[in-house]
């Protein structure tokens, strides 16, 4: 297999990696551990970059792949034992504090035809601003024939831990008005953009509006289809038992510093979850890993 290339960059204010690996390049944020891109040679983006992203210390990066721990949102929308962990009378971050934070590489290496990347975050630790609790987080990266992300959550202290999380993705489309969403018919969904009411999904998911939903007890496979770009998007994951599907649409992408006004046209958020009932409860000395594989293949 050929030498992985790994080239350290600098975007804005943010270090960040530029890693290819035989047809393939990812491009990764040390802050946040943020997959800013992942593209197959010849073939159309499969992670959106959104050029308009604000590359500053401290500035959660829109598009990419971020991650959202130890809570997902608002945190006052997440379930009580959520809330109970933070211990601060500071306003809470929304999707947590790690996606603002620089987290450490631990290594690139091969194993067999793939590439492994792996960060872990040491303020889990015990050191997150207002949550004290003592967690080991580390995000692993394989690049095969598909792009394959794990988080892995382990409480390494002496009490019990309850989070919300989520991999934020944000996937590249030719146009959100033409695709739709499979995997998702039959399924209830809470509509948050409708005082949160939940509500059954009715065939594969088109987008003609603003969106913003959490899906319930969502399958392993979900899959974009794109007719223009003559794809198909498959999305499977473990550990997961919920999916939030987002897109801004006209007017509130209109009002988001860090994005075009026509941005939303070119990405659709597909994101792995745990959030509302299907959070993480470990006791300690207990692990749980939430993943997701993304590649794609002709219609």
């Amino acid at each position: 297999m050929p030498t992985p290339q790994v080239e350290t960059v600098t975007i804005g204010e943010l270090p960040c990696w530029r890693i290819r690996h035989r047809d393939a390049e990812l491009l990764v944020a040390q802050q946040g551990a943020h997959i800013v891109s992942y593209q197959v040679d010849g073939q159309p983006p499969l992670i959106w970059r959104n050029e308009q992203a604000v590359f500053k210390h401290g500035k959660a990066i829109r598009g990419g792949m971020p991650i959202c721990w130890p809570w997902f949102g608002n945190l006052e929308r997440n379930p009580e034992s959520v809330q109970a962990m933070r211990q601060s009378a500071e306003p809470a971050k929304a999707h947590g504090e790690v996606r603002t934070i620089d987290w450490e590489l631990m290594g690139v290496g091969e194993d067999d035809d793939a590439l492994l990347v792996e960060f872990i975050q040491p303020a889990a630790e015990g050191n997150l601003p207002g949550w004290p609790h003592n967690v080991g987080l580390k995000l692993s990266i394989r690049l095969d024939e598909a792009l394959n992300v794990s988080l892995v959550t382990y409480n390494s202290g002496d009490e019990p831990v309850s989070f919300s999380q989520a991999l934020h993705s944000y996937f590249a489309v030719s146009d959100v008005r033409q695709i739709s969403v499979k995997g998702l018919e039959g399924l209830r969904y809470v509509e948050t953009l409708e005082n949160w009411e939940e509500l059954e999904q009715a065939g594969p998911l088109q987008f003609a509006s603003e969106t913003d939903r959490i899906y319930l007890n969502t399958p392993d496979m979900l899959s974009i289809v794109d007719p223009q770009w003559q794809r198909k998007i498959h999305i499977c994951t473990s550990g997961s038992k919920s999916a939030v599907l987002w897109n801004p649409w006209t007017e509130k992408a209109k009002r988001l510093g860090d994005m075009a006004a026509d941005g939303w046209q070119g990405m659709v958020c597909v994101e792995t979850a745990n959030v509302l009932d299907d959070i993480v409860n470990l006791a300690p000395e207990e692990m749980h890993v939430m993943a997701v594989s993304v590649w794609a293949e002709p219609i």
